[in-house]
């Protein structure tokens, strides 16, 4: 193809929203200039970073692409709640088992969990890993605070069994950064605290970045991308929805989600915003919407229609979004299938990397290249092995109605 003579884009801003994540944003600009680097080399075609800022909710840089002569300038910005993220990982110890107890109860109690389970299992495994490696920190702490108990006797034995227990779960919460348990259950409990619905403390979040997005669509810029990942994929959608009440024509805007687990969410009794949002923008035969999974990916629901499965079709024609499969088993080397076979987080953020032997999905193509989202894919449509059958026990997108 000769990118030069369909070039579609010269100017782009991406809005790029970050999952779960408590970390700096620097990391996310170190991965795309790394890997940036990489795909290039591969794929044959020049991409250079420059710049970087780091304001208060506010950081982005700049990255210049050359494709067979077509050049292209894109500003990189990311929607950052990071802060959000640290505050909801600071409960104490018996929060977070309180935490995870009611986050528990709501699953089975609302018909969630099931619903999710016959969807996919793999991320059902992945959300139940917290909840069995914590309760086995609990067992095991008890156990070995029983035995020194024993051990000694009396009332002494009492006091120190009792100050092991509790000094193991303390040492527990400390070596979470080999078990991720603490990690993955606060981001369970945080999209769930509301039932579903969008968390209080990112509302205001919510509403300063519809601005920004707004106003990109206002310049001069060919084209306003929004991409999500992980969790943010559902942000993102959140705030593609948003944008399009403020904004009713905006045929610049599109939207790319990664590795969305979007049904966590949106099987909730409570989550009938968000599914008024799916069906607000799946209705937009304007707004080119891709979402982008791999069944290799254990912590996304791999190639599940967010849309259909969570009972939120529109009335009307549906246009979005075209699922497709990053299709890891093609797409990646045996050596680096090897290397991350065992790397659950690696895995996960594999749509930021460079691939191996790309075919249809480049990311940084997309997010820097001279073509469109919407053109780039404009005559594909979803893949054969595409869920859409309806999963969610809810399926109400207005409060009235639940």
């Amino acid at each position: 193809m000769n990118n030069k003579l369909t070039q579609s884009v010269r100017r782009r801003h991406v809005f790029y929203v970050p999952g779960y994540d408590p970390m700096p944003p620097r990391r996310y600009r170190e991965l795309y200039r790394t890997e940036g680097g990489k795909q290039s080399a591969i794929s044959d075609y020049e991409l250079s970073i420059e710049g970087a800022t780091g304001q208060a909710e506010k950081y982005h840089w700049n990255v210049n692409t050359d494709v067979n002569g077509a050049e292209t300038d894109t500003r990189i910005e990311l929607l950052l709640w990071n802060d959000i993220v640290f505050d909801s990982m600071r409960n104490s110890i018996p929060v977070t088992y309180w935490l995870l107890l009611r986050t528990l109860w709501l699953y089975f109690s609302s018909g969630a969990l099931l619903a999710l389970r016959r969807l996919r299992r793999a991320p059902i495994l992945a959300a139940m890993y917290p909840a069995i490696v914590l309760m086995g920190q609990v067992l095991f702490s008890f156990l070995l605070g029983k035995i020194v108990a024993g051990v000694i006797g009396g009332l002494l034995g009492l006091a120190l069994g009792g100050s092991l227990f509790f000094s193991m779960l303390v040492l527990f919460r400390k070596w979470d950064k080999h078990f991720f348990a603490y990690y993955l259950l606060h981001d369970f409990a945080f999209w769930a605290q509301e039932k579903g619905a969008l968390p209080d403390v990112l509302s205001s979040r919510v509403d300063r970045f519809s601005e920004r997005i707004c106003a990109a669509l206002d310049s001069d810029v060919d084209e306003v991308l929004i991409v999500g990942h992980s969790s943010g994929a559902h942000l993102a959608l959140v705030l593609a929805a948003e944008v399009l009440r403020r904004r009713p024509e905006a045929p610049k805007l599109a939207l790319l989600t990664l590795g969305q687990a979007i049904p966590v969410i949106s099987f909730l009794p409570g989550a009938w915003d968000l599914r008024r949002d799916l069906q607000q923008v799946s209705s937009r035969p304007d707004i080119k919407w891709l979402d982008v999974s791999a069944p290799g990916d254990g912590a996304c629901f791999a190639l599940a229609d967010p849309v259909e499965v969570s009972g939120a079709a529109p009335l009307t024609k549906k246009y979005g979004p075209t699922v497709m499969s990053a299709a890891f088993s093609k797409t990646l080397s045996v050596e680096t299938q090897r290397q991350t076979r065992f790397k659950f987080f690696r895995r996960h953020i594999q749509y930021l990397c460079a691939f191996d032997f790309p075919v249809e999905y480049d990311y940084f193509l997309i997010t820097a290249g001279p073509i469109s989202l919407k053109k780039r894919f404009e005559n594909r449509g979803s893949s054969a092995s595409t869920i859409t059958k309806v999963y969610s026990p809810h399926t109400n997108t207005g409060p009235e109605n639940g």
